[in-house]
C-alpha cells in the first residue's frame, strides 16, 4: 500500500469489502505494508467518484473518499481516523528492509488481539523471489501470513493477477496450502481497475461462520453488479461433500444438473454443474 493509492477505484472495492466484514462482528486488523510514494501515476483511477451510479455500493464510504482522494497530503492516517472500518486495529509503520524481522515483530504485536487480520501489500505473496530481493517490500511473505494463522487468527491478503498465466495464476491463489495444508482458501476477486483478489486463509473450525459471512456479502451491490465475484478452491468443495447427505439431483434440459443435498449441521447445499463449487446456506 502506498498513501497515492487512496481514493483509487480499487480503494473503494477495498474498503467496502473490509466495512461489510466488520459489520458482520469480525474485529479487523490492518497490517498497510506501507511502502514510500513512488511518484508515479498508479492511483490515480478516481473518475468513478463523478459518476452518482458509483456511490450506491457505499454512500457514507464514497463521500468520504471523494473529500480527500485528491488531497496531496493524503495518508492512510486518515483512513484510520475516519472509523470507516467499525473497531479496526491498525499498523502504519513503513516497511524496514534493512530489519524486516523487527517490523513484522511489532505487528504481530500490534495486531494480537483481532479476529481477521488484512494484509495489505502493494502486490501479493512474494511467490518465488526472497526477502533480500529489492522489491520484497512490495510483497507479504507466505510466513508473515502463517505467524498471524499459526496464532489463531484468520488472514486475507492483497494480490493481483498481473501477467500471469491462468495456470500461474491458480498456484499463486493456493500457495498458503504449501504452509498451511489444513487451511482453508476462499477468494474474492474484485473486477474495477486492474483486477484485485482478496485471498483468505480460514482455520478450518471458523469455515462455515465465513462462509455464512461470503454468502450475504454477495446479496450486496458489490456482488450483485459483478464487481466482486466469489471464487472457489478445491478445498471448498471438500468440505461440502464430507459433511453432506444423501441428495436430490435435478437434470435440466440443456444436460447440466443440479444438487441439493442437507450436511449434518441443517445446511442446506445447493450445486449447479455450471457454477463450480456453488453452494448456499438455507435458511
Amino acid at each position: 500500500m502506498k498513501n497515492q493509492y487512496i481514493g483509487d477505484v480499487g480503494d473503494y472495492g477495498k474498503y467496502g469489502l473490509l466495512r461489510f466484514l466488520s459489520s458482520q462482528g469480525l474485529k479487523i486488523g490492518v497490517n498497510w505494508y506501507l511502502t514510500p510514494d513512488d511518484g508515479s501515476n498508479d492511483g490515480k483511477k478516481t473518475a468513478y467518484l463523478d459518476r452518482e451510479e458509483d456511490r450506491l455500493y457505499d454512500p457514507e464510504l464514497f463521500d468520504f473518499l471523494k473529500g480527500i482522494a485528491g488531497n496531496p497530503e493524503k495518508t492512510v492516517r486518515m483512513i484510520e481516523e475516519s472509523c470507516m472500518i467499525q473497531n479496526a486495529c491498525y499498523y502504519h509503520e513503513l516497511i524496514d528492509m534493512q530489519d524486516r524481522t523487527r517490523w513484522h515483530r511489532q505487528a504481530l504485536e500490534k495486531l494480537a488481539d483481532i479476529d481477521l487480520v488484512f494484509c495489505d501489500p502493494d502486490n501479493g505473496t512474494l511467490g518465488r523471489k526472497s526477502l533480500k530481493s529489492k522489491d520484497a517490500g512490495k510483497y507479504v511473505s507466505p510466513t508473515e501470513i502463517a505467524d498471524y494463522y499459526n496464532r489463531g487468527q484468520n488472514v486475507v491478503y492483497y494480490c493481483h493477477k498481473a501477467r500471469r498465466t491462468e495456470d500461474a495464476w491458480t498456484a499463486t491463489k493456493l500457495e498458503m496450502l504449501k504452509y498451511l495444508t489444513e487451511a482453508k482458501i476462499h477468494i474474492f476477486t474484485y473486477h474495477r481497475g486492474t483486477q484485485r483478489s482478496y485471498i483468505f486463509v480460514i482455520h478450518p473450525e471458523d469455515y462455515r461462520a465465513y462462509c455464512n459471512i461470503f454468502y450475504q456479502f454477495e446479496k450486496t451491490k458489490w456482488c450483485r453488479n459483478q464487481l466482486f465475484t466469489r471464487e472457489f478452491s478445491p478445498n471448498f468443495e471438500v468440505e461440502t461433500v464430507e459433511k453432506q447427505r444423501p441428495s436430490i439431483i435435478i437434470t435440466r434440459d440443456d444436460g447440466g444438473t443440479v444438487q441439493i443435498s442437507v450436511s449434518d449441521d441443517g445446511w442446506v447445499h445447493i450445486v449447479d454443474s455450471r457454477r463450480k463449487g456453488t453452494t448456499k446456506p438455507g435458511v
